[in-house]
């Protein structure tokens, strides 16, 4: 009877496996088209590509090390090779969550109405895009510095001293305050992205759901239930549960 710990080796396998070719090929499609046809480029594909760039190193540094561990594996990583996986493990995690926020902000303004108050983003926001990319990478490298400090690899797995610990990396507890500051960062941060996202995507399906109603007088029944504005709330639901998802 196969173990519980192999069937999760294997669904750890399928996941990294079909996750990095996906998010490859996506990130080379944009290139293609940034290089080759860049007057077909949209400020858009700037932040699908940088998703598809974090989402790669995440599945790669996190699922081969739980591919590992599942079958029974134990691989001396040293304390060099422990920081460096925990810290990319951490820091891309994070640019994916900030970037997909940004995704459904750049969205919302998109979609937004001509005549509504906040209009005028539509032709500032694409300017901000780069230095939000910037900004995310430097505040959650900053934010993660501390892994670099702590962690060191777990040579021995009977350690049950107070700290963070998986099978080949652990930390030391942290200082009260130190380890205070830490958690409280990362949930104001978190809780800051997950609700920018939360409410963007309200506003985008409120906004298609208004236009939806207004042009049923011009659809039949059959072509609103295969409306754009259907199709779209459905993209924006699955990139909201994507984002809850990290």
């Amino acid at each position: 009877m196969i173990s519980s710990d192999i069937i999760w080796g294997i669904f750890f396998i399928f996941q990294t496996c079909i996750g990095f070719m996906g998010n490859s090929l996506l990130f080379t499609l944009y290139m293609y088209t940034c290089l080759i046809f860049p007057h077909k480029k949209k400020p858009v594909d700037m932040i699908l590509a940088h998703l598809t760039l974090a989402n790669a190193p995440t599945l790669i540094f996190r699922g081969i090390p739980n591919i590992i561990t599942s079958f029974g594996i134990r691989v001396e990583m040293g304390d060099t090779g422990c920081k460096t996986v925990l810290y990319i493990q951490r820091v891309t995690r994070s640019i994916s969550l900030c970037t997909t926020a940004l995704q459904s902000t750049f969205q919302a303004v998109t979609i937004t109405p001509s005549s509504h108050k906040w209009a005028w983003l539509k032709y500032k926001i694409p300017a901000f895009l780069q230095p939000s990319l910037l900004f995310f990478w430097m505040i959650n490298m900053a934010i993660y510095s501390v892994v670099l400090l702590r962690t060191v690899a777990n040579r021995n797995i009977t350690d049950d001293r107070l700290g963070y610990q998986i099978a080949y990396c652990k930390s030391s507890a942290h200082d009260g305050q130190i380890s205070s500051i830490f958690l409280s960062t990362v949930f104001l941060r978190d809780l800051s992205f997950l609700s920018l996202m939360t409410c963007s995507s309200i506003y985008m399906v409120n906004i298609l759901y208004r236009h939806h109603r207004a042009a049923q007088n011009v659809r039949s029944t059959i072509q609103s239930s295969r409306s754009p504005e259907n199709k779209a709330t459905h993209v924006i639901l699955i990139l909201f549960a994507y984002g809850f998802m990290y």
